[in-house]
């Protein structure tokens, strides 16, 4: 059974229905018409290099508090990738990156055994090398540099794992 979002329809209030559209179970208004659709979320995360470096930041909230990951977050609507993910390190880490490219797509489950959107994972380099130190903030407690050799021992997500 899928989790239920709404019971009733945001637009007339009718208890909202299952119905087969599109070949799929969706909630749909029998009143209004309305079809409710689950939209995926979607992440985006950096791998941030300088040097022979990999910037990691400890989480402060939950999932997967006190575990080190990338950097990253949750779109916006209305932006694009490349500045959620400029204005999520800026926000986590006050540090502005240079997106260098794309690497990889991950799934996101949100619940056990259930996708829920998709992580997209860039190469990032910091804007002025000048400036690589950060201050915390947000969802970070604590970030460090570190070499591939001597990597934290308690790395938190998919996404992470595969790119390290």
């Amino acid at each position: 059974m899928r989790q239920v979002d709404y019971k009733y329809c945001p637009l007339c209030a009718t208890p909202l229905v299952e119905r087969t559209i599109y070949r799929q179970q969706r909630l749909a208004c029998p009143s209004c018409h309305f079809v409710y659709f689950t939209d995926p979320k979607v992440a985006v995360i950096a791998l941030v290099t300088h040097e022979n470096r990999i910037l990691l930041a400890r989480r402060a909230v939950n999932p997967a508090k006190g575990q080190w990951a990338l950097q990253g977050g949750y779109m916006d609507a209305g932006e694009m990738p490349e500045s959620a993910l400029q204005r999520e390190l800026h926000e986590e880490l006050s540090l502005d990156v240079r997106i260098v490219q794309l690497l990889d797509v991950f799934p996101m489950a949100v619940l056990p055994g259930r996708n829920q959107g998709i992580v997209l994972a860039y190469h990032a380099t910091p804007a002025d090398v000048q400036r690589i130190e950060f201050v915390c903030d947000d969802d970070v407690c604590e970030a460090g540099w570190f070499e591939a050799d001597q990597l934290p021992a308690e790395l938190a997500f998919d996404s992470t794992l595969v790119l390290l």
